[in-house]
């Protein structure tokens, strides 16, 4: 396995009115984050909150070229990203804790965090597909170039991992320092991650080996 340290490369926030990020996701021009009772949009660029949609955004954040979905507690909702309206809901798995939220070959993919698990989930019933099993807990989950990856944070120890997608196995792992904490993740598509910080308030770059 491959090991390294993360180097980040920018911290967005603490952000106006925001006491923890949830979840992270990314639309090709701006980043959005769960936190709490808001699903909030910002530039990159600058780190200009640009939008603000009232929507439950207590964990995971997962775009899908058109809309967003959002977990809210034992279902995941999808979401008109220009208006708010939640124009389907579908059960979340079973046993709570869901986390992280991401989309990728037409599905979502989402982590349990103390289940240590992500579950492969179709988008229009909420039947698992397919269930992968981690050592740690599982925050949030991405994917970019064909590759899985989750963040971790546990005993104030915080990873990112690139995973098989079939076997759960450990390709590769992103120390983060430590107390900095994981709480959501999203690729930009290339050559960086967006980390959310839970109680921090902030969104950390990271960049991609």
């Amino acid at each position: 396995m491959k090991r390294s340290t993360a180097q980040i490369l920018r911290e967005y926030g603490p952000f106006p009115g925001v006491d923890n990020v949830h979840g992270v996701s990314y639309d090709g021009r701006h980043v959005w984050i769960a936190t709490g009772d808001k699903l909030n949009a910002f530039d990159p660029a600058n780190g200009q909150t640009l939008r603000s949609l009232d929507v439950a955004a207590n964990a995971g954040t997962a775009f899908d070229g058109q809309h967003l979905f959002q977990i809210d507690g034992e279902r995941i909702q999808k979401i008109d990203p220009q208006t708010g309206d939640v124009l389907a809901t579908i059960p979340a798995p079973p046993g709570g804790g869901n986390s992280g939220l991401a989309w990728a070959e037409g599905t979502l993919w989402v982590g349990q965090y103390r289940e240590r698990k992500i579950h492969q989930v179709d988008p229009q019933t909420g039947a698992i597909l397919r269930t992968i099993a981690s050592d740690r807990f599982v925050t949030g989950v991405t994917w970019v170039d064909g590759e899985l990856w989750h963040g971790t944070w546990e005993d104030d120890a915080s990873e990112l991992r690139h995973v098989d997608a079939r076997t759960g196995a450990v390709l590769e792992s992103i120390e983060m320092p430590a107390g900095v904490g994981v709480s959501g993740l999203e690729s930009d598509g290339g050559q960086q991650f967006f980390c959310g910080g839970g109680n921090s308030g902030k969104v950390r770059a990271v960049r991609r080996p």
